[in-house]
């Protein structure tokens, strides 16, 4: 039996990437996943697709609708959907603002705010009624040269993470934040992918104590713990998953002592 047998999740951001590891994984552990994304191409373990764009509410709000119609509630609810930008303020179009902050907090925002409904409507299996997981990043605990709008878009992610533990906590619905390090994903690829980027890309991968980017599959490991009942009892919590990225700078003195 499965961590999440039988439970109804929805990821946002599936098709690829993190999301579609969510996927993969939450079906494996027995859970039945929708997935949403803007693409067409269906992420393996899916039951069922929604093609949308997370800033759209109507969208979002008669999407979940479905969900929790076809099979009597919404147990879990994934944010995996977000987009990469920024720059130094000076120089980042209020557009290319607008975007990155509608895409990966306000759509947070709107998902949550939807599947909350839900959630606060059905009964509590063993005394929680829905566990919420929105992905953030390292970005959004500390600050990145260049990340402006990605960083304030994962910041607040976090602090709407802990407000929604706060707020709904009293009601059965646990919610969480995940922090990834830099994960090998098309989102990575299309920052990081470029030859111009190659020395970028090698001191970030050293920055990561682990001296190696993260997998998909390793964050989705979290988020699936997260989701279930072995994690009853956190909540507001933001989860570093980055390969000791944030445990602090490492100048390399130990490996003078032959570390």
């Amino acid at each position: 039996m499965g961590r999440l047998e039988a439970k109804i999740a929805v990821v946002t951001g599936a098709a690829s990437g993190i999301g579609a590891a969510c996927v993969r994984r939450f079906a494996d552990e027995g859970a039945r996943v929708f997935g949403i994304d803007t693409s067409e191409a269906r992420a393996a373990g899916a039951f069922g697709w929604g093609r949308l764009d997370v800033r759209d509410e109507d969208a979002i709000a008669r999407t979940l609708a479905e969900v929790a119609r076809a099979h009597g509630r919404i147990d879990v609810l994934v944010n995996a959907a977000g987009v990469a930008g920024g720059g130094p303020v000076h120089l980042l179009d209020a557009a290319a603002w607008d975007r990155v902050l509608d895409v990966n907090l306000k759509g947070t925002f709107l998902a949550c705010k939807h599947a909350l409904a839900h959630m606060l409507a059905q009964q509590p299996i063993d005394a929680e009624r829905g566990s919420i997981v929105n992905l953030a990043s390292i970005e959004g605990l500390e600050g990145t040269a260049g990340g402006s709008a990605y960083n304030a878009s994962k910041g607040g992610v976090v602090l709407l993470t802990k407000n929604l533990a706060i707020d709904y906590g009293r009601r059965g619905i646990r919610a969480n934040a995940i922090c990834p390090g830099f994960v090998e994903t098309p989102m990575l690829e299309g920052v990081l992918g470029g030859e111009a980027m190659r020395a970028v890309r090698d001191e970030i991968r050293r920055e990561h104590k682990l001296r190696r980017f993260g997998r998909p599959e390793e964050i989705a490991a979290v988020a699936c713990f997260l989701a279930s009942s072995d994690a009853s009892f956190v909540s507001g919590q933001a989860i570093a998953v980055d390969g000791g990225f944030t445990a602090g700078r490492d100048p390399g003195v130990t490996a003078l002592m032959g570390l």
